[in-house]
Order: C-alpha cells, then structure tokens, then sequence
C-alpha cells in the first residue's frame, strides 16, 4: 500500500458473537490489562465501545495486517469467544497531508 507509514494504521472492529456471551468484570480487567501493554509497546492509538451498538474500535499501528491480527488474537474478549474482530488497513487523513489521503 502506498502512502507515509507514519499515517496507515488498523481499525479493528470488535463485534460480539452470534451468540453473545455474558461479559465479566474479569475478563473486562484482563482487556483493559491487554490495551494497557499495547499502549506502553506504543500500539494503541486509540480503543472504546459504542455507546449505541455491542460493538468497539481499536486503532492499532503495526507493520501489516499479521501482526495486528496476531496482538488480536492474545486479547482476551477474543481468547474467550465474547467478540470477534475484522481489521482494516486505514490511512489517515489530517492537515499534514491537506486532507486527502
């Protein structure tokens, strides 16, 4: 993909299952522990639910889609089956680069 590395990051999209399954605070705090290590490993951008929807957004950096599907699949809402995820590769737009992508 072109474009400065320095603008392309992963949204992850958490969606719960078809079966939805009943969230602890446990495994909550072992989340919130996992986006703690990504945000001091400088991963993280940013993370939170929908207010509106049983669903979340990470935006993650990495160097490809591999590794962030491989920082995904060590989350515990993953691990235990209470969401699944897609990644998108997004390129940011900001006044850097006039707002075009």
């Amino acid at each position: 993909m072109k474009g400065d590395p320095d603008r392309i990051y992963y949204a992850v999209l958490l969606q719960p299952p078809k079966e939805p399954k009943e969230l602890s605070n446990e495994v909550l705090a072992k989340h919130a522990q996992h986006l703690r290590e990504l945000d001091q490993d400088e991963k993280l951008v940013l993370a939170g639910p929908f207010i509106d929807h049983p669903s979340g957004l990470l935006v993650l950096r990495g160097s490809n889609k591999d590794e962030i599907k491989s920082i995904m699949d060590k989350d515990p809402l993953i691990q235990g089956g209470f969401r699944s995820y897609e990644v998108r590769t997004w390129l940011m737009s900001n006044e850097t680069n006039n707002y075009m992508p």
